[in-house]
């Protein structure tokens, strides 16, 4: 009877531990999938609350570039508002979401009519327990 009630036990503290941790990684995938709406549609102020302060896109060798360039959240946003970036109807798939805590990062391809990207995202789990984006690492395929 003891041992019974140590495996309920444990049955139940695992149990909850992947429902946080299912919890969790569906809630990223809610916050990417609200991020590339908001792109598709040019919409400033959704991507405003999904971002972080210190969100950054970093682009490595892109466009023939020998180098890395860093576009700060105030440029990202100006960029979609001029409609200059965005403006498509995107496709999202989803690979290897690691959760570290109140970190997260995964690896998203958006598929859309004017390209295909392969984005590495780097996600903060705030106080009010809302992920939100902080670095975009893309490759245009």
């Amino acid at each position: 009877m003891k041992n019974s009630g140590v495996a309920m036990l444990l049955f139940l503290i695992l149990t909850v531990g992947c429902k946080a941790q299912v919890t969790d990684q569906d809630a990223i995938k809610q916050s990417i999938t609200a991020f590339s709406k908001a792109g598709d549609n040019n919409d400033t102020q959704a991507l405003e609350k999904l971002l972080d302060q210190h969100y950054r896109v970093v682009l490595n060798r892109l466009f023939g570039s020998k180098s890395v360039s860093i576009v700060t959240k105030t440029q990202y946003l100006e960029k979609i508002k001029t409609k200059e970036w965005g403006g498509d109807s995107r496709n999202l798939t989803f690979e290897d979401i690691v959760i570290n805590g109140t970190t997260a990062s995964t690896k998203v391809t958006f598929k859309g009519k004017k390209a295909t990207i392969v984005s590495i995202i780097l996600l903060v789990k705030n106080e009010k327990g809302i992920w939100k984006l902080v670095s975009d690492i893309p490759i245009f395929k």
